[in-house]
């Protein structure tokens, strides 16, 4: 079982997701290598995600393939080393094309920015404001 620390992030990615009622699956699309021609032609749609690609019979621990950035469909990023790295190129992405947070993914991305990254963690939404109180007792 693979139990790296870039997993781990990962799975820390989703849990936050999950915790704030948001769908981990709108900001971390999964995808099979051999769904990859498939994939190109719903790649319009998909609004800031990062697309993780597995060979196909790969097990959930096994390290991805390929890990992609997109943005209002386009491929913005490729190659990114993981998919904590790439939420974190992700939010600077954000702040660099001066663009909003995904409705989506609003309490997400908040979480990022105002705890984990400590910008402008005073002013907190009152879920956040709960979460944060959790992670400190």
């Amino acid at each position: 079982m693979n139990t790296s620390v870039e997993k781990r992030r990962e799975c820390i990615l989703k849990a936050v997701c999950l915790y704030l009622n948001e769908s981990p699956d709108d900001l971390i699309k999964e995808s099979l290598d051999a769904d990859l021609d498939a994939e190109q032609a719903t790649n319009e749609q998909l609004d800031m995600v990062i697309l993780v690609i597995q060979h196909e019979g790969a097990e959930p621990t096994d390290d991805p393939v390929e890990v992609n950035i997109f943005i209002e469909g386009v491929e913005v990023l490729q190659g990114v080393k993981d998919v904590a790295y790439g939420c974190a190129l992700l939010l600077g992405l954000i702040y660099c094309l001066n663009l909003e947070f995904p409705s989506k993914l609003k309490y997400t991305f908040e979480f990022i920015q105002k705890v984990l990254m400590d910008m402008d963690g005073q002013k907190l939404s009152p879920k956040l404001q709960v979460l944060k109180g959790k992670l400190y007792e």
